[in-house]
């Protein structure tokens, strides 16, 4: 199974960087789409190459779709809003950080359910949709991977959030 993120010009990388790393880190099968299969220009002003277009995703095969923020206007549209509905009705894990959750909400997918748009939480995972605020990229990792069930225990739990949110050095 795939796990996708799709990205575009203006996406905020550092959003879904710690995610990114837990997965290869585990060695998960990550795709980084965009709606073309063109390169994108970060918000950071990195380039970054990917690995295939939206359309040649096969939803069948994803795990999991992760949209970070940035200017999701060039994404907000009715094949993505499709794609996102679809997977939604197929259990797929879908998450999304800062303006990741309002192209969330405009699929329709926030609807009587908890999210960070309805809540004052940073974080919140509710029937399989993950929503979380740009200030809680780290939480957001750590929560995606738990439901991913990337910890191999919870002393590796506990590490990681020592590590990555803690900054605590390993011993």
């Amino acid at each position: 199974m795939k796990d996708v993120f799709l990205v575009y010009d203006t996406s905020c990388f550092y959003e879904i960087v710690i995610l990114n790393y837990f997965m290869s880190f585990t060695k998960c099968e990550v795709i980084l789409c965009s709606l073309d299969g063109e390169e994108i220009r970060t918000a950071e002003g990195y380039s970054v190459s990917v690995d295939t277009s939206l359309d040649e995703i096969n939803l069948d095969e994803v795990r999991s779709f992760i949209v970070p923020g940035g200017d999701v206007s060039i994404i907000n549209n009715k094949e993505v809003k499709d794609i996102l509905q679809e997977l939604k009705k197929k259990n797929v894990l879908i998450a999304g950080i800062c303006a990741g959750v309002d192209l969330l909400d405009e699929a329709g997918l926030l609807k009587d359910i908890k999210s960070t748009h309805s809540t004052d939480y940073d974080v919140v995972n509710d029937s399989k949709i993950i929503t979380s605020r740009a200030n809680a990229y780290v939480d957001f990792a750590i929560e995606v991977a738990k439901e991913l069930e990337l910890f191999e225990d919870e002393i590796d739990l506990k590490e990681t959030i020592d590590f990555w949110k803690y900054h605590k050095r390993m011993q």
